[in-house]
């Protein structure tokens, strides 16, 4: 009976949307930040394929098919966006000023742990783009020299703890702007990030949307000048 499910093409996608959804299941039931259904649905895929003793690339050949899905998704959040292009207009320099302290605060971040921990060049630009999207943050942490799957997993905890700690940052900074709560969970926790800025309201997952698009292009050149740092 494993063999068969193993076995079909289908196995990962549906090991994936399982898991997803006893994630979502129980944050609907228990309500905690923590209870993310990403977190949730990566622990228990995991889980599984341990318990099973399952080859991940067994896994993967099923479970590549969501990831075609991806980019257009990520480009479906231009539609809030587009909904939202008179807020936008009128907040046009807020907006970039936000853009662009939320990446130089990034990358300032990792130069910064870079010294306290002694890392090395490698490690040091596997980091660098921990706060864009994986399929950009890929490519640049290869092109400097660092370790993609490193920085793939790396992106993944970031969106993740950007989605679960969003809500609770804003109200500890009194962070009320709708404009400055996008702005902020975009260019910090990537398309994760976002899912929670559009469960917050259109405003604040419009902007955020839009700044995946704009962080991603201006971390590629922030990330090449700061990997010339350390």
């Amino acid at each position: 009976m494993m063999d068969f499910f193993t076995q079909s093409v289908f196995f990962g996608v549906c090991l994936s949307l399982a898991c997803y959804e006893a994630g979502a299941f129980l944050k609907r039931k228990l309500g905690y930040a923590f209870l993310n259904p990403l977190l949730i649905s990566i622990v228990l895929s995991i889980g599984v394929l341990l318990v099973t003793h399952i080859d991940y690339d067994v896994y993967y050949s099923g479970a590549k098919y969501l990831s075609y899905l991806l980019t257009p998704a990520t480009i479906c959040l231009a539609i809030p966006l587009y909904e939202q292009f008179e807020i936008l207009k009128k907040n046009v320099q807020a907006v970039i000023a936000g853009i662009v302290s939320g990446i130089l605060t990034s990358v300032g971040t990792i130069l910064l742990c870079a010294v306290l921990f002694h890392f090395e060049h490698a490690e040091y630009v596997t980091f660098l783009p921990k706060s864009i999207t994986t399929a950009i943050g890929m490519g640049v942490s290869e092109q400097l020299g660092g370790y993609p799957s490193i920085t793939a997993a790396v992106i993944i905890i970031t969106g993740v703890l950007g989605n679960i700690l969003a809500e609770p940052v804003c109200k500890i900074f009194r962070i009320t702007d709708p404009v400055a709560k996008g702005i902020g969970i975009g260019s910090a926790s990537h398309a994760i990030g976002t899912s929670k800025a559009m469960e917050m309201g259109e405003v604040e997952g419009a902007m955020s949307g839009l700044s995946i698009a704009v962080a991603g292009i201006i971390t590629v050149f922030a990330a090449i000048l700061f990997a010339g740092f350390y």
